[in-house]
């Protein structure tokens, strides 16, 4: 399909008439579902894997990369950050290793690949913070270590999330966002002092909010409410039905505003049919037909995400959370402002529809 004239990043309603297609602004589109839409293509700053391949595993290939963007495309998450989770030092430079030099070997991986986001392994090493990431690996922040990090992801590290709490914190986030990369506060029991001195240096991002936490909190303060009271903060947010219930997730996007942005934290699972399998990080886990990764010996307790970002878009507008054009907004546009990313190029928008209670691409547009 092509469409004549300048389109800005806004959602705009398609209609097909005689004249031929003509675009308006949607607004609020509650009432006009189903409907064709054209909008800039999604940026998940945080995908752990999908579709069978895990970002983390050692045996972790070029190809790997390949398939899981063309996946992502079809999804309609057209840039996303690989994410590397706390790892030994060894397979950490490995993983990083193979991402780079995917990116450096395809072109048009390369564009889909925005950077890659590092989280950890300078978290807290406490249970519930820590959350699946191995405490063994765990480490204070280290600048030098860090520097080894950067050199083997061919300088593509944009994304980093750490704890708040390390004494070292502060000035290594000043290092950081001297080198351009954007700092994220997360699996962290940080205080409101620490969360505040991380911030006067630098850190610009809350990572999951309301999630990397441990289940029970002090009433107030606590490291979810010292965040969200933080103005500079961005924070992202899992909408995949599971991780945050619906009541935090209208309270917090509210309080966040247009600061407030969504991620997937998608594992190897997502895009699989339900099922037992064995995660290279956590065991034995379950995936049940609505979506929900568990551990396969208690279902209780999650064992990661198995939705795509397109799917956490469907959720927050299905259920009334926010109207379609903000959840949109909160999966394309804040994330390319955070990362001060280029507006996208007219292959970048996507013509799809919004019926049966979720998305459907249809094809990429051609601005003309």
């Amino acid at each position: 399909m092509l469409v004549t004239g300048l389109v800005d990043s806004r959602l705009w309603l398609v209609d097909d008439t005689e004249a031929g297609i003509q675009l308006r602004p949607i607004g609020d589109c509650k009432e006009e579902r189903p409907s064709t839409w054209l909008g800039p293509g999604l940026v998940d700053l945080q995908v752990n894997g999908v579709k069978g391949i895990d970002f983390n595993h050692p045996d972790l290939k070029v190809e790997d990369l390949v398939r899981a963007a063309e996946y992502l495309r079809r999804r309609g998450v057209l840039q996303f950050y690989p994410t590397v989770i706390t790892n030994s030092v060894e397979s950490t430079l490995r993983l990083l290793e193979t991402i780079a030099t995917a990116c450096g070997r395809y072109p048009h991986l390369r564009r889909a690949v925005a950077g890659i986001h590092l989280e950890g392994p300078f978290i807290s090493p406490e249970d519930g913070a820590r959350g699946a990431h191995p405490r063994d690996c765990v480490r204070a922040p280290d600048v030098d270590l860090f520097r080894r990090f950067q050199e083997a992801a061919n300088g593509s590290i944009r994304l980093l999330t750490l704890a708040a709490e390390w004494e070292s914190t502060p000035e290594f986030v000043r290092q950081c966002r001297s080198w351009n990369v954007v700092v994220a506060l997360g699996h962290s029991l940080a205080n409101g002092d620490q969360i505040r001195a991380a911030v006067d240096a630098g850190a610009s991002l809350s990572t999951h909010l309301g999630n990397g936490v441990p289940l029970m909190l002090p009433r107030h303060p606590n490291v979810i409410w010292d965040q969200l009271g933080e103005a500079e903060l961005w924070a992202s947010f899992i909408a995949d039905g599971h991780h945050l219930p619906d009541s935090f997730l209208r309270a917090a996007i509210a309080a966040k505003a247009e600061k407030a942005i969504l991620v997937s934290d998608a594992t190897a699972f997502a895009g699989c049919q339900p099922g037992k399998y064995k995660a290279h990080i956590g065991g034995q886990v379950e995936l049940s037909a609505e979506g929900r990764l568990s551990m396969a010996e208690d279902i209780r307790f999650l064992a990661g995400a198995a939705r795509t970002l397109d799917e956490n878009v469907a959720y927050l507008y299905t259920r009334g959370i926010v109207p379609f054009e903000r959840a949109w907004s909160m999966a394309s546009a804040g994330p390319r402002a955070l990362m001060d990313l280029a507006p996208p190029p007219p292959e970048e928008w996507l013509l799809y529809e919004v019926e049966d209670g979720g998305l459907h691409i249809k094809e990429v547009a051609q601005i003309l």
